[in-house]
This record gives structure tokens, C-alpha cells and sequence, in this order.
């Protein structure tokens, strides 16, 4: 039988294909852009039939139509690795809970410790090529651990999703799955955040810090993006990219010569990246575009992989830090805005990159709705919030007012380089709280 018969004889209908889901089931979405549409869609129209849907997703980058679809939340509940903004609604409502987890070891907590809990995997795919494979285009991830340990494998083709070139586990064969159903849906982009003048600030701290050959680790924002174009338009030469996240500023980069990965330790003229999300003209870049290869999150956030790069250099953004110098980028005391991601991984493994450094990045201060200036650098952080980087592992934060290096110092040594960079209005107050937890030397002067 040939693989278009195959491929035949496993097609059917949304409303069909979703029959296989029984009250109780752990429903997988995958990650990101591989989240079904029409299976979605499906799946909610059996909102009476069904009891205590489990729906597992990462990223959302848009609603969800089951969860839309239960207004009460008696069927379908949603537990996500990486909140996004819809997310974060949803979760003040009661209807998702957050995967606690460092992504690197998503894989290994598919394979090693919820292997029993995905019960139908559902999701979308490219359309398939003359060797039967799907591939998992922006969404790669943890997908391929995911679909190792599902019970029931669903795809949804839709071919306007680019291919992905490998890499590493960015296919799935018609042979390992259950059921195809076609439909078409948008793919999603994600418009550039526009930045503001502080983002240019911070980024004017850490462009000059960044030799030629370096290998670059871009979060998701307006900053990293400042980040970019500054670098691209820049001096800088032969630049790399090993990175979880591709976002639009490294096609800029392309596109102004200065990404090469020439001078790369290990995976010489490629851009690694672990998923992709942004601009139409960056997915049209990444379709079968053998310089860019992707990879499962074990590898690209693997602190050991990224390290053989010298220069490694990984830039973050945080809620808050204290003067401790722990790190929180993921909530807002208990309330849950994003996820841990791939920050601790990249800070880490830029520290042990020859040459690298880790950067985090905040504002020094906002203000709150009653008006008042606030500090995100803080004594302590608030009773709840979740820890992202440790003090043991933070290297270098920066904010508006310059970068504070707390590699290796002591806490009152932590604690004054926090406070140079803090508000210049806020510093007196900070300065009385550090004495207070007695984390401050008498002779300490912060100058402006």
C-alpha cells in the first residue's frame, strides 16, 4: 500500500476523528501553532457527552473553542507549560492551571513521568510529503515526546503551515497515527511588540557588550527586537543563533549579513531554534530553508549544548528582582503570568559559555494605578511569587540605569550593584531595607 493509500484510508471527518475521546482523557494540544482548529472545534460540539476533559497545551496563541464553549467549566479545564495573555485570563477564572516546569526537561516529563497521561494527541500538522512524513513546522518543542507516549495520535493538515527543516524530531510518519482530518485555518502571527525609548535604553547597555562571533539567544518583545535591529545595525560580524524561540530579529539579522553562525562551537552555519513565532516573512523564511535547522528543547536549552559556544549570549526580561538577586519572571506574587520557559536554561548555560553572559532585563521602576512610583527592584519579592533564576545562577541584570554583574558576589556586594541600577528616587529607600536585612556594609556609597 502505498502512503497516499494509507493516508486515504486514515481520513476522516473533525466530528469523526474526535469520537476517540472518553470522559476522563488527557487531550494534548501540543505546542503552540500545532494546536488543532477544526478538532478543537469538533471536540467542543460533545461538551454533553463527555465529563472531566483534561486539554494540555503550551502557548496559546489563540482561544480555545472547548474551553469557549463551557461556560461553567464542568467539562473541559486547560493546564498549560507557558501561560500566554489569554491564558492568564483564563487561569484568574479557575478554568487553567499552570505545568510548572524548565524546558529543557519537557521531553524527558513526557517520557519519564506523565507517559500515562495523554491519551489522545491532537495536532497540526503540515501536509504530508512523498515519504509519509507530517512535520511539525513552528511548533517542534517537546511535540515529538508528546506523541512517543500518546495512545491515540490525531493530526489536522493544513498546508499553508511552513516545513521545518531538521534538526531533530520535526516529523511524525503517517504509519504512527490514528486518524487525519484536513482543515484549513489560519496561521498565526504574532505582530512585533513595538518598543518603548526605556526598551532602547537597556538595549544601548547591552549591544556594546557583544563581539563579533557571538551566538545569540533573543527572547520574546519589544526589547529583544531593539535588540536586533541595533545589532544589525551595527559593526558587529558573524553572528549565530542558538535559541529556543526564532523570532523576527534574526531574519533582520539575516537580511544584513551579520548572521552567519561561521564562528559557532558546534552546528557551524546554522540557525537552531526549538520553535518559531512572529511575522509571516519569518515562517516564509524558515519554509525547507536548509540554513536553519530545528531541534527538540533538550537540545537547543540543553546548558551543555549551548555552552561549546563561545560568546554565548542569552537576553531575558523579568517581572522584578531583589536584592538577593532571585528573579521573577513568571508572576506577580501568586498570580501566574507566564512561565519559567527556557530562562533559567539560556542564563545558565550563557554563564558557562567562554566569554557569555547572561542577561535579565526590567524597567527600574513603574507606576502603579494610584500613581505612585514603584521599584521592580525590591528588598525581597512579594509573598507568593514564583522564583525563575535563582540568586546562585543570576549573572547580569540590567535595567535603564546600566548592568549590575552579580556573578559570584557576596549579598551586600548583590545588593549595592541592584542598587545602582535601581530608580535614582528609589535608591534611599532601598539602601534602609538592605540595612535592615542586614545585607548592607556602612561604608557602601551608591553613587548616581
Amino acid at each position: 500500500m502505498s502512503y497516499a493509500d494509507v493516508y486515504r484510508s486514515k481520513l476522516v471527518t473533525p466530528d469523526e476523528a474526535v469520537k476517540v475521546v472518553k470522559s476522563g482523557d488527557y487531550v494534548d494540544y501540543g505546542f503552540g501553532h500545532t494546536k488543532p482548529v477544526g478538532l478543537d472545534q469538533a471536540l467542543a460540539k460533545r461538551i454533553d457527552e463527555l465529563q472531566d476533559i483534561r486539554i494540555r497545551h503550551c502557548l496559546s496563541l489563540s482561544a480555545h473553542a472547548c474551553i469557549e464553549a463551557d461556560a461553567d467549566g464542568k467539562v473541559f479545564s486547560e493546564q498549560n507549560w507557558h501561560f500566554t495573555g489569554y491564558d492568564r485570563k483564563l487561569h484568574d477564572r479557575g478554568r487553567a492551571f499552570y505545568h510548572p516546569m524548565i524546558f529543557r526537561m519537557k521531553p524527558r516529563f513526557y517520557k519519564k513521568s506523565i507517559s500515562d497521561k495523554v491519551d489522545v494527541a491532537m495536532i497540526r500538522v503540515t501536509k504530508m510529503d512523498k515519504h509519509g512524513f507530517f512535520n511539525l513546522h513552528c511548533g517542534v518543542a517537546a511535540v515529538r515526546a508528546m506523541l512517543d507516549v500518546a495512545k491515540k495520535i490525531i493530526v489536522e493538515v493544513n498546508e499553508k503551515l511552513p516545513w521545518a527543516m531538521g534538526g531533530q524530531d520535526e516529523v511524525v510518519h503517517v504509519s504512527e497515527v490514528d486518524y487525519i482530518v484536513e482543515f484549513d485555518s489560519k496561521v498565526e502571527v504574532i505582530p512585533p511588540a513595538t518598543p518603548a525609548d526605556i526598551d532602547r535604553q537597556i538595549a544601548n547597555h547591552i549591544v556594546p557588550l557583544i563581539p563579533n562571533g557571538a551566538c545569540l539567544q533573543l527572547g520574546i518583545g519589544g526589547l529583544p527586537n531593539v535588540v536586533g535591529t541595533l545589532l544589525a545595525e551595527s559593526d558587529v560580524k558573524d553572528l549565530g543563533c542558538q535559541t529556543e524561540m526564532l523570532v523576527d530579529a534574526y531574519y533582520h539579522l539575516y537580511e544584513a549579513g551579520k548572521l552567519t553562525n561561521k564562528k559557532k562551537g558546534r552546528d557551524v552555519g546554522k540557525t537552531v531554534y526549538g520553535f518559531a513565532a512572529g511575522s509571516q516573512f519569518l515562517y516564509d523564511w524558515m519554509d525547507y530553508n536548509p540554513n536553519l535547522a530545528v531541534f527538540p528543547v533538550s537540545y537547543t536549552n540543553d546548558p551543555y549544548t549551548m555552552a561549546t559556544n563561545d560568546n554565548m549570549m542569552s537576553i531575558n526580561a523579568c517581572i522584578e528582582v531583589d536584592l538577593f538577586g532571585q528573579v521573577s519572571s513568571e508572576s506577580s506574587g501568586p498570580r501566574h503570568i507566564s512561565g519559567t520557559g527556557g530562562q533559567l536554561d539560556f542564563h545558565t548555560g550563557a554563564y558557562m559559555s567562554e566569554g557569555g553572559i547572561g542577561f535579565i532585563c526590567c524597567n527600574s521602576s513603574f507606576t502603579d494605578k494610584q500613581g505612585n512610583l514603584k521599584s521592580r527592584i525590591v528588598p525581597m519579592l512579594p509573598q507568593g511569587s514564583i522564583v525563575t533564576v535563582p540568586r546562585t545562577q543570576t549573572h547580569c541584570i540590567v535595567t535603564e540605569y546600566g548592568v549590575a554583574d552579580l556573578a559570584g558576589r557576596a549579598t551586600w556586594e548583590k545588593a549595592e550593584a541592584l542598587i545602582k541600577i535601581a530608580h535614582p528616587d528609589l535608591r534611599d529607600e532601598l539602601v534602609k531595607q538592605a540595612e535592615k536585612m542586614n545585607i548592607w556594609r556602612k561604608i557602601n556609597k551608591v553613587r548616581p
